[in-house]
């Protein structure tokens, strides 16, 4: 089966054109970036040949407009469309990509990321180059592991109001 893949032009720690996973699986991707007619591009790869699917990886770097597009390519052109991405910001709001699919989408599946403590973690912590957590600034900077933390809404509070990140990091080293 054909899919097309996508995935935001702005994150290209795995190389560009390129989705990878942890555990080392990877694929060519195309490229969007919010000028990116997603129907149109969708609508000629149709012309071209076959499409079976279309996956939309680091989704929450969709605008509204490319979120509409994906749900003309599921309601006109009978493709289903597969996002996958994250839901908040480090400072627990939420993407415009994410917002709109959360709003129109036929059906939510939450893929379920653990906090250290064994709670699901529904949060995300950015950390500066000391390793502190910081709730300001621009809501999109690039990085993985070294940059972000993923916990449960408990540890985020304590991490950013009581500042108890050491536990964190060292709950996180065991």
């Amino acid at each position: 089966m054909r899919t097309v893949v996508y995935t935001a032009e702005i994150d290209d720690r795995f190389g560009a054109g390129k989705v990878s996973s942890r555990i080392g699986l990877s694929s060519p991707a195309k490229l969007f970036n919010p000028q990116t007619n997603l129907l149109d591009e969708i609508r000629a790869d149709v012309a071209a040949g076959e499409v079976h699917c279309v996956l939309v990886d680091e989704c929450q770097f969709l605008t509204r407009e490319q979120v509409h597009e994906l749900s003309d390519v599921v309601d006109e052109l009978d493709i289903p469309v597969l996002c996958y991405g994250l839901r908040t910001d480090f400072r627990g709001e939420l993407f415009i990509g994410s917002q709109y699919l959360l709003a129109w989408s036929d059906k939510l599946v939450e893929l379920k990321t653990i906090c250290f403590c064994g709670r699901k973690a529904s949060m995300v912590l950015r950390l500066d180059h000391a390793g502190k957590p910081y709730a300001e600034g621009e809501q999109v900077v690039i990085g993985g592991n070294e940059r972000y933390i993923s916990v449960c809404r408990k540890h985020y509070k304590e991490a950013l109001v009581v500042g108890s990140l050491t536990t964190i990091q060292e709950a996180y080293r065991r």
